[in-house]
């Protein structure tokens, strides 16, 4: 375990390595990945995570790029829900809708850190009743851990006074031939996935789970991200490309629900969780930034894979249940183990 400090002020980078090769290096601001690096087929290594140089720019970082994202992550619909009778507004930082938890999102908040071990840091967030106009005292946390096998796992852990309700993810944006190497479109993606949460013109779910195989949305037998991604697919063309929930056929540790693969570099990437769907977005909206060592973020120069409940579930009773009771724990991991191939 290494510590210094983010440049000057009160954030600090954690490093992470294992005997391998793979190294994480993490900042207490949003409890975020800020480089993964990991062995390629040429027997280097290359950052697949895309992330910025500077504490300031983390502290004002609108992409969201490698934070932890909550209490709600993704959109709630109307930026309202009801719970227990009592009707909750939350920040309109979307048209009518509320995104990654609002205005004052945690990915941009200062999280206290611990060292658990030389390969284990916890990030912690105190998270008070209203904040984001969400009920309870809250307190939140995740966990990395680099384990030996080349798994980096996030732990989360959140727990509040009242009612409430809890999404909790990482939104790293991943890029297997480098974080700046460009476009995604040939990387091979695998979803263990049939169907996905159907969104409107706002990307708020209707409440329909469809059925997308034999489709563009179809990644049950691994294809390249960028074959498809200009169908004229009804929601592809709400979403611009992929920005979907996908609904898990499976979740847990026994299989990985996503395998991404990069002909270039021979990075392998698989993800398992126990939450019921993943986001997978596309990079749509990318093209704008300049991220760390002065690398150009292009259109579609990077994915995420943010395991989740799925979005605008507090208004969606027939989706799983994101609601947690006074004192009961939301508690969830998520896996990213590595490897290459030539």
């Amino acid at each position: 375990m290494k510590t210094e400090k983010f440049q000057a002020g009160p954030a600090s980078l954690y490093t992470l390595e294992n005997n391998s090769g793979v190294k994480a290096v993490l900042t207490d601001i949003g409890a975020s990945v800020v480089d993964l690096f990991v062995p390629a087929k040429d027997g280097g290594s290359v950052d697949i995570c895309l992330g910025y140089d500077s504490a300031e720019r983390y502290f004002n970082n609108n992409s969201a790029y490698g934070t932890i994202v909550g209490r709600f992550a993704n959109r709630i619909g109307g930026a309202a829900f009801t719970l227990n009778g009592n009707t909750y507004q939350l920040d309109k930082n979307e048209g009518k809708n509320v995104l990654h938890g609002g205005f004052d999102a945690y990915f941009r908040r200062l999280w206290a850190a611990e060292v658990l071990a030389d390969n284990s840091v916890r990030f912690t967030l105190n998270s008070p009743d209203g904040d984001q106009g969400m009920p309870g005292n809250a307190e939140v946390s995740v966990t990395y851990t680099l384990s030996e096998n080349n798994e980096l796992i996030l732990d989360y852990y959140a727990v509040s006074d009242k009612d409430t309700v809890f999404n909790i993810t990482s939104h790293c944006y991943y890029n297997l031939d480098g974080h700046d190497a460009g476009y995604i479109g040939d990387h091979m993606l695998y979803l263990d996935c049939d169907c996905i949460a159907a969104i409107d013109s706002e990307f708020i779910p209707t409440g329909e789970i469809l059925d997308i195989r034999k489709t563009a949305m179809d990644f049950t037998s691994a294809k390249p991200i960028g074959q498809d991604i200009s169908s004229d697919m009804e929601q592809m063309k709400l979403g611009n490309g992929y920005d979907h929930n996908y609904v898990l056929n499976a979740p847990g540790f026994e299989k990985p629900f996503a395998v991404v693969r990069s002909p270039k570099t021979g990075v392998v990437m698989e993800l398992y969780t126990d939450l019921p769907g993943v986001q997978f977005y596309s990079g749509n909206n990318m093209g704008t930034d300049f991220g760390e060592k002065g690398g150009k973020y292009e259109l579609r120069g990077g994915f995420c894979l943010e395991t989740q409940y799925f979005p605008d579930t507090p208004n969606h009773p027939n989706f799983p249940s994101c609601v947690y009771e006074a004192g009961k724990a939301f508690v969830s991991r998520t896996v990213w183990k590595f490897s290459v191939e030539n």
